[in-house]
């Protein structure tokens, strides 16, 4: 190793950027998925309405997604380390503000903040590691980036279910939260500076129309299933989507350096890899969504427990990436992703086998199934993003993939919200009448003795207890072979597209590597 590259070396710190990065990233899938478990509880302390108290989820994932691009392009034109411990000093703030919320206003508030800081945290450290690490020390990097992801995912709906069950409630899942994130904030100026020197300054118009179209199709999303698919608020988000979205490609069609590439999309394997997160929100990040509530209205069950059972599925994406890291040169990217979407597939269809009672023996092997493929996904997809552009534009690369990722998310968990909340109201309608709207909101709260207080005077509690138990799993039976057949057309759909070979722009991503000094900064 020459006497500069030894240099550039120690300035990058590989281990110790690994390390701070992963260490931050973990936080974000917790608080994600983990805020689900305690709205019930936020709902009856802040004394508001279910309703409200789901922007507590929703506000995080509306603005996670739609800052992405935004995020990702300043990551890198001012620097993706700065970027990154911006991102990750605006969560810890946010997060210490939702621990002392005394109004749910303000709660959303500190969760629409916090989705800002997530994304600033996420495209900075993806961006940082695709400059810190070459070749196949890049892909193992991305399998522990993975990992780090699967992490807060596995364990997200199990902390927050101890923390608000007996370790301080809600408020202290938040403080935890701040307070883990405080070493990574503070080793974060030992990372190494890099930017984009050919940068040619802030894209307003694009930034503008881009964060807010999506920000309004993203309420459109998560309103839908409250307000109904012809409300006028809901009809009006759509339609402004539509026109910005439009407005957006025009002014980045224009554009020597657009913050968002559109014409990456015309590259199928790039086309495929910002597919699959969007597939596999349906497949893995949606049931972490709407599996807990079920669990706790029709088992019984504490938000302790119903985190616990999770684990079944998100427990495989803590071996798998790293297992897979390790022979991913030696298999190509088309067979894994393929064999992701299939493996889900597979474990939704056999998911339907769940019913009121079900025991942890029959959750297991459809679980642990889908989270195995969802674990092959995380060590391949986010390498292959930042690769496929030249290095100096892996912020925005990471902009983009990150955006269809949580996109993907929010729609998904709003549509599967949705299709589970009108099968079940239908199937309650007969033996509710009138009461099976607000019976159904409190059933996927996860709240059963609400949903049989909305009955009818006179009613039977047993038989209404049995009744709500039948309607719920009818429909969650109808949105997992929804799943699967999403899952099965998916894997069709991007073997096709992986079947080409690179691009030639992939190809000089990695090949460009020995000229990144001139993008490292002191």
């Amino acid at each position: 190793m020459t006497t500069n590259a030894a240099a550039l070396e120690r300035r990058r710190r590989p281990a110790l950027t690994l390390l701070v990065v992963c260490a931050a990233i973990t936080l974000v899938p917790v608080t994600a998925t983990g805020a689900s478990v305690a709205v019930t509880d936020i709902s009856g302390d802040l004394d508001t309405g279910l309703s409200a108290a789901q922007w507590v989820v929703n506000a995080f994932f509306l603005t996670f997604a739609s800052f992405m691009a935004i995020t990702g392009s300043l990551a890198d034109m001012f620097g993706r380390r700065r970027m990154f411990a911006a991102g990750v000093a605006l969560f810890c703030a946010a997060m210490l503000v939702a621990t002392f919320a005394p109004h749910i206003s303000v709660l959303v508030g500190a969760r629409v903040l916090a989705g800002i800081g997530a994304a600033a945290a996420t495209t900075g450290g993806s961006a940082v590691l695709a400059q810190t690490f070459d070749g196949q020390a890049r892909v193992r990097a991305f399998a522990f980036f993975g990992t780090a992801i699967g992490l807060g995912l596995a364990f997200g709906p199990l902390i927050a279910g101890v923390l608000v069950t007996s370790l301080g409630g809600w408020r202290g899942f938040f403080l935890a939260a701040a307070v883990v994130l405080l070493p990574a904030l503070l080793a974060s100026p030992l990372l190494a500076e890099s930017r984009d020197a050919d940068a040619a300054g802030v894209d307003w118009a694009g930034a503008v129309t881009f964060t807010v179209g999506l920000s309004l199709f993203v309420l459109g999303m998560v309103q839908s299933a409250e307000l109904g698919w012809g409300h006028p608020l809901i009809l009006g988000a759509f339609a402004a989507f539509v026109v910005l979205m439009a407005v957006f490609t025009a002014v980045e069609r224009r554009r020597a350096r657009p913050m968002f590439d559109v014409s990456l999309f015309a590259r199928p394997r790039f086309l495929a890899i910002c597919a699959m997160p969007v597939l596999l929100a349906f497949g893995f990040v949606a049931l972490l969504i709407v599996l807990p509530p079920y669990f706790m209205a029709v088992d019984g069950v504490s938000a302790q427990y119903a985190g616990l059972l999770l684990v079944l599925l998100t427990g495989p994406t803590l071996v798998v990436p790293t297992v897979i890291g390790s022979v991913a040169g030696r298999i190509s990217q088309r067979l894994l992703l393929v064999a992701t979407m299939l493996l889900v597939a597979v474990g939704a269809a056999w998911l339907t086998v769940i019913e009121p009672g079900s025991g942890v023996l029959q959750l297991a092997g459809p679980m642990l199934t889908i989270g195995t493929g969802f674990g092959i996904s995380l060590a391949i997809l986010d390498g292959a993003a930042v690769s496929s552009v030249e290095p100096s534009r892996a912020g925005m690369a990471a902009g983009m993939f990150n955006t269809m990722r949580l996109t993907g998310e929010a729609v998904a968990i709003a549509l599967l919200g949705a299709l589970l909340a009108a099968v079940t109201q239908s199937r309650l309608t007969e033996t509710m009448g009138s009461g099976a709207q607000a019976a159904t909101a409190r059933l996927l709260q996860g709240d059963m003795a609400g949903a049989v207080s909305a009955a009818p005077a006179g009613s039977a509690p047993e038989a209404l207890v049995q009744a709500a138990g039948a309607a719920y799993t009818d429909a969650l039976h109808i949105g997992l072979w929804a799943i699967a057949v999403l899952s099965l057309l998916g894997a069709i759909a991007v073997g096709a597209l992986m079947g080409g070979r690179p691009a030639a722009g992939a190809e000089a991503a990695d090949g460009a590597a020995a000229d990144r000094e001139s993008a490292l900064v002191d």
